[in-house]
């Protein structure tokens, strides 16, 4: 039987914990308390890749099956430990000049923030210094998401394609499922300007739908993506944010955004193939360490 409250002490920090029996995937019975664990043991990978990283985190308060909500700005009763960091937020939605997000870089953070049932993790491809600063992009990212009939499968044969053209480029792609039904190729870089990396990935997604127009599409319309893969390049927009990795997923199973071996995206041929549950992941990283580690950045192209 698991307490419904309980107060904790997570590296120094005191993190009061509420209604850890409730049921956040109903379909299979998993529990506050087990995302709880989950984000506990997946730490030490996941900490690394959203450090520096304002976030945003997609709260579903009553289960996957209920209202769910995005939050950009700190909550009122946040510890006083929380790092925030407050950014422009130009062109909201909401006409807010500014937010304050919360910055993840301690285990008793993420902890805290998986009690308030934030359950998806989201995060810029840039960062932001001590002060609060904000940085050039440090990631290019090409968002694979298939038109139906396609599927993840399809992405998987897109992905190899990318990659083709990054390495010639002399980056070095990593690749992670998206936990939902895509796939994300990463590479770290260096850039000059916050607009390169945009400029970059809209060059090579409207090649690669030139040179396979029957698999790939570079415009958003749907009408063009029937049974073919859109390379999403504007996810390099800085105001724009990707699912972390090693983040949950509001699925109907906890899924999660997991980062995978090249060798395993040349062998995809089912959909499963590529699903992984919270189980799985931890077991993964517990036999085959962190996969999406970015390596060195390098120059983009001109």
């Amino acid at each position: 039987m698991v307490a419904a409250d309980a107060v904790v002490s997570v590296e120094g920090r005191r993190v009061k914990l509420t209604n850890l029996g409730k049921v956040l995937y109903p379909e299979v019975g998993f529990t506050k308390a087990e995302v709880i664990d989950y984000y506990t043991r997946i730490a030490p990978v996941l900490l690394p890749h959203v450090a520096g990283r304002p976030m945003t985190v997609r709260r579903y308060p009553n289960g996957v099956d209920g209202k769910s909500f995005f939050e950009k700005n700190v909550p009122s009763h946040a510890p006083e430990w929380v790092r925030t960091v407050r950014v422009e937020t130009p062109g909201s939605s909401r006409g807010a000049e500014f937010a304050d997000f919360v910055v993840v870089e301690d285990l008793a953070t993420l902890v805290w923030l998986a009690n308030l049932a934030a359950l998806e993790l989201h995060v810029p491809q840039w960062t932001v210094g001590a002060r609060g600063g904000r940085r050039s992009p440090d990631l290019v990212v090409f968002d694979l998401d298939p038109g139906e009939p396609a599927t993840v499968v399809e992405c998987c044969r897109v992905a190899c394609r990318v990659r083709e053209v990054l390495v010639a480029d002399g980056l070095a792609p990593v690749v992670k499922t998206s936990g939902s039904k895509g796939l994300q190729v990463y590479a770290a870089v260096s850039v000059s300007s916050p607009e390169r990396t945009s400029e970059y990935a809209k060059g090579v997604a409207r090649r690669l739908a030139r040179e396979w127009p029957r698999e790939v599409v570079w415009r958003m319309a749907k009408a063009e993506r029937t049974g073919r893969v859109l390379i999403d390049w504007s996810q390099n927009n800085p105001a724009k944010t990707t699912v972390a990795p090693y983040s949950l997923r509001a699925r109907a199973r906890p899924s999660v955004s997991t980062p995978v071996s090249w060798e395993e995206v040349e062998g995809c041929r089912v959909v499963e193939d590529l699903v992984f549950l919270a189980d799985e992941v931890r077991e993964r990283v517990g036999s085959g360490g962190d996969l999406f580690a970015p390596g060195k950045p390098s120059r983009l192209p001109r």
